[in-house]
């Protein structure tokens, strides 16, 4: 077939398509309909008024060629991915949320960690065939970037994750204290939450915010606390709001169990710096016995020859 042909095969099929558009329109979405009413509900559960991923989403499906490939790319890529990352969607969904990826799904994170894992094959594979040009290291390269882009994505989430966990550490303390005060002023458990999440900022205060979010939207006030207890990273956040989820229900002694939980987190955090600086201090004695130990075995050393042999 010639270019002519060619060209006149696709006139010929672009006409056809744009006939049949005009004889029988697409049916209209219903999204643009719904979209009033899902931005209020969204609105009065706190979230944001829309997704992130709507406006890329209808502007993907919009697209003749997205809607004829791209439910078959999408498929095989969902596919792979859950290959790569076999952990089921429930579990994925708290590592996100631990490391404040709210805005990922399951199924995105999974499609990201694929595009990674190929960026970084593909950059292996174009690295080792313009230097070493021999196809089967080019192979290799290639799985090695495979392999090194999925531990990758895989790390970062955990690091994400240690680092949310270390800040809520840090604030935790704080907020324990504010919490106790509002408390032995005569304030309830979700009364002092209120005070603290109105003027208070952080990661502990957002974890708060969850919390009377859930109970605007119909959960049981011990039950919120349970909920945010299963999903924080950090444990002595989640001892926390199982106080506070005891306190709701059967009214303990909230002020004197805040405190008491702070004192734990400080003498926690006195001895985690302890180990640190045992640890940083060994660290710097490592370049010093790499430099000095092979000299002083050079010094110990040299005599040995005439030592054994009798020269002088």
């Amino acid at each position: 077939m010639n270019v002519l042909a060619f060209v006149a095969a696709g006139a010929v099929g672009s006409g056809a398509a744009g006939l049949a558009g005009m004889i029988h329109p697409p049916t209209r979405r219903l999204a643009p309909r719904v979209r009033p009413y899902v931005v209020v509900a969204r609105s009065a559960l706190g979230h944001l008024p829309e997704p992130s991923s709507t406006h890329e989403s209808l502007g993907r499906d919009d697209a003749t060629l997205g809607r004829l490939f791209g439910p078959a790319l999408r498929a095989a890529a969902r596919r792979l991915s859950r290959t790569l990352e076999s952990r089921g969607d429930a579990h994925l969904t708290r590592l996100l949320r631990q490391a404040a990826m709210d805005d990922l799904t399951p199924e995105r994170y999974r499609v990201r960690q694929l595009a990674h894992a190929v960026l970084f094959a593909a950059a292996a594979a174009v690295a080792a065939a313009t230097t070493l040009k021999t196809p089967l290291i080019v192979l290799v390269a290639a799985v090695a970037g495979f392999v090194f882009g999925v531990s990758r994505s895989r790390s970062r989430l955990e690091r994400a994750i240690a680092t949310r966990a270390e800040r809520i550490r840090l604030e935790l303390y704080t907020v324990n204290h504010l919490l106790a005060m509002q408390v032995r002023t005569g304030s309830g458990a979700m009364q002092a939450v209120q005070r603290v999440v109105a003027r208070g900022r952080g990661a502990v205060v957002d974890e708060l915010s969850d919390v009377l979010t859930w109970t605007r939207a119909g959960v049981g006030e011990a039950d919120a606390f349970r909920r945010a207890a299963e999903l924080t990273p950090e444990p002595s956040a989640a001892r926390t709001y199982q106080l506070l989820a005891a306190g709701v229900e059967r009214g303990v002694d909230l002020g004197g169990g805040l405190l008491a939980l702070s004192s734990d987190i400080r003498d926690a955090r006195r001895e985690q710096m302890h180990k640190d600086a045992v640890k940083r201090r060994a660290a710097m004695l490592v370049p010093t016995i790499a430099i000095l130990a092979p000299i002083m075995l050079l010094f110990i050393a040299a005599p040995l020859p005439s030592i054994v042999l009798g020269h002088h």
